[in-house]
């Protein structure tokens, strides 16, 4: 790896798994200390600490519950105790907002509380955790949100997961502009189909496999290294003139 973040500390929502737990080890392979949330799923933020550890990174696991905004205050409190004591202060330099919840119910079986409680991990928490990193953003810190490819081709059977992602891309575009003069950079990257646990079935079916690879212009599912690679790109000094964009990682899905 490059090791361009060295020095840098970085937060990543959803550390547990998946394209989180790469971003994590990818940050860290590359110099920057890493603090990664987890939710219920401390072992696999544990997992995710002892792999950046045994290549030699920095990481430490902070427990947070998204779905609820009034325990990013403390989890930023939290943040800071660890940041002084490994680096001898607060600021933060990379902020990526990866965590999120299941969304699949269609218009028949989406519920009040499955609508909020989608909303509140994938749009709202992502903006409160902004407004609480404000005061420990370094000049030129990166932000960079997940999105998804179907915020701009929603899927019938997750409207609320679709509409929830189209909203943190609108929000990519608002924070840009107002941080932009601090030298803040604001991204989304927007993953097409990746191979986490999260989409085993769909992986495991041969039909469905083998349409989606039909349909990628680069023949095959994602990996998570290919998102984390992306969001890479754009937490380094490389990513310096690339703000309020959101950037589709699918390996040309259905172009």
């Amino acid at each position: 790896m490059s090791h361009n973040l060295n020095g840098k500390a970085a937060l990543v929502t959803g550390g547990s798994r998946g394209i989180g737990r790469e971003i994590a080890k990818r940050f860290a392979a590359d110099g920057a200390t890493v603090a990664v949330t987890y939710n219920a799923n401390s072992t696999g933020a544990d997992e995710t600490v002892a792999a950046i550890e045994k290549a030699g990174g920095t990481a430490f696991a902070l427990q947070a519950d998204l779905l609820d905004a009034g325990s990013i205050p403390d989890l930023f409190e939290k943040l800071d105790r660890e940041l002084a004591e490994r680096k001898g202060g607060n600021a933060l330099d990379i902020l990526v907002n990866n965590a999120g919840n299941e969304g699949w119910a269609n218009l028949s079986d989406a519920t009040p509380e499955a609508w909020d409680a989608i909303f509140a991990v994938h749009a709202r928490a992502p903006f409160f955790m902004v407004q609480s990193a404000l005061s420990r953003f370094s000049d030129d810190a990166r932000i960079i949100n997940l999105s998804s490819g179907l915020s701009t081709r929603p899927l019938p059977s997750a409207p609320v997961y679709s509409a929830a992602k189209a909203a943190i891309n609108t929000l990519t575009h608002v924070l840009a502009m107002e941080l932009g003069a601090r030298g803040i950079t604001v991204n989304a990257v927007a993953p097409g189909w990746t191979a986490t646990d999260m989409n085993t079935a769909v992986r495991e079916n041969a039909d469905m496999l083998k349409g989606i690879e039909a349909d990628t212009a680069l023949g095959r599912f994602g990996e998570t290294s290919d998102i984390a690679a992306v969001v890479a790109f754009l937490a380094s000094d490389d990513g310096r003139w690339v703000t309020g964009q959101v950037i589709e990682a699918s390996g040309g899905y259905r172009l």
